[in-house]
């Protein structure tokens, strides 16, 4: 299969020159190994060589022979490879020595001991549109943040487009497949997240068919503030099934751990209103396919209903914003506040410079997004915090240009790093 560059790269590179390991983490799935194979000089598969097991158990510091970078591929399959890389690193007095790939987040152990200046740590994601060739790039998230101006695009682009492209999702396997065939897979995904995954990661044991209720009431909340009590509600109402607050918790825990489930923080910003910030987060999937086979949804179904259509590509653009925004050393957030003003995605670099964006799937809520911006800019206490550096409109149109008022309006097929 045809290998396609991918963003993280830089920071892999950057992270490689700064410490003695790697650590790249993300979903099963989303390309760690392939990417990490562009810098590894040798491979160990700790999931695949039947000789790790048994060199384990007589001499495991012959698993960290070979030419550096050296890639332990799913290294949390040995869990305790960890420490001894982190040993070797320290013998070694060199930066670059290691590149550890895992689709699942170290346990609490491994983390106290990760030792400063020995690991540095990479996510990734799947793919984004500028990276699967969706997307020409021509808007770039730098330049948003610096406040440039953007030149006018255009790029068809129909929602059936856009639904069919939501389905698939970002995999990198699935580049190039069929639809149907795509959608199968998806779905395979989910129930092998429900039959297996969730008990492996942690040697616990979970009800398959509770993880898929969970999962299908995330899927039908996507986007949204929901918190664990409506959580319950939904699942109570929809699923007829009654899952206990600690039982939530536990498999929205382990689902994080294994990069399915995310939160998007809320924005903290000095403003001038009496009105006070909300600090809910919203909640995505690692791709926004995972909603889609989470709920078996067919194209027609979803082309049937265009509000949820929304919430996905929400989702959908709040995915690669986050990208854009690590090549940009910045932060995704959204902004909500007691009357009601809510905006959602701002994009905050470590420096301080922020844009904020709107996501509309389609134009006829454009100068509602446009307003919502607006209001936001003049709550902003200036003495305290700076301004946005652009006011943003994300849509699944295909044009690009700057309105009168000055807000962008910004094709995801233009949108890139």
């Amino acid at each position: 299969m045809l290998y396609l560059p991918r963003i993280v790269e830089s920071e892999i590179g950057q992270k490689l020159r700064a410490s003695g390991a790697v650590l790249i983490k993300g979903p099963k799935s989303c390309g760690k190994t392939e990417t990490a194979k562009q810098f590894a000089k040798s491979i160990l598969q700790v999931d695949r060589d039947e000789q790790v097991p048994v060199i384990m158990s007589i001499d495991p510091k012959m698993l960290l022979v070979g030419e550096t970078p050296r890639l332990l591929d799913e290294w949390q399959e040995q869990p305790k490879l960890w420490n001894y890389v982190r040993h070797e690193v320290d013998d070694r007095k060199q930066k670059g020595q290691f590149i550890l790939t895992g689709s699942a987040n170290p346990d609490e152990e491994v983390r106290l001991h990760s030792g400063s200046g020995r690991f540095t740590i990479v996510e990734m994601q799947t793919m984004s549109w500028r990276e699967m060739g969706y997307s020409t790039g021509a808007v770039s998230m730098s330049g948003l943040l610096r406040g440039d101006r953007i030149s006018f695009s255009q790029n068809e682009i129909s929602l059936e487009v856009i639904i069919e492209r939501m389905m698939k999702g970002g995999w990198p396997a699935l580049i190039g497949v069929p639809l149907e065939e795509a959608l199968l897979l998806n779905r395979g995904y989910v129930d092998l997240l429900a039959d297996i995954d969730m008990s492996r990661v942690s040697n616990k044991r979970r009800d398959p068919g509770k993880v898929r209720m969970l999962l299908r009431s995330i899927a039908r909340n996507v986007s949204t503030l929901v918190d664990n009590t409506t959580l319950a509600k939904d699942m109570k109402t929809v699923e007829d099934a009654d899952l206990s607050r600690p039982t939530i918790i536990d498999y929205l825990d382990t689902l994080s751990r294994l990069m399915i489930f995310e939160e998007q923080p809320a924005f903290n910003l000095h403003i001038r209103s009496a009105n006070s910030l909300r600090k809910s987060p919203k909640r995505h999937f690692c791709d926004v396919s995972l909603a889609i086979a989470a709920l078996r949804l067919t194209k027609e179904a979803l082309l049937k209903d265009l509000k949820y259509c929304g919430f996905l590509f929400e989702s959908l653009v709040y995915h690669d914003l986050k990208m854009y925004a690590r090549a940009n050393d910045a932060e995704v957030s959204h902004y909500r506040d007691s009357a009601g003003l809510e905006i959602d995605a701002i994009v905050r670099q470590n420096s301080g410079a922020w844009a904020a964006f709107e996501v509309k799937l389609g134009v006829g809520m454009h100068d509602e997004a446009a307003s919502n911006l607006l209001k936001l800019n003049e709550v902003v206490d200036k003495d305290k915090s700076s301004g946005p550096t652009s006011l943003n409109i994300i849509t699944g149109t295909g044009m690009s240009y700057t309105r009168p008022d000055g807000v962008n309006v910004i094709s995801i097929a233009s949108l890139g790093e």
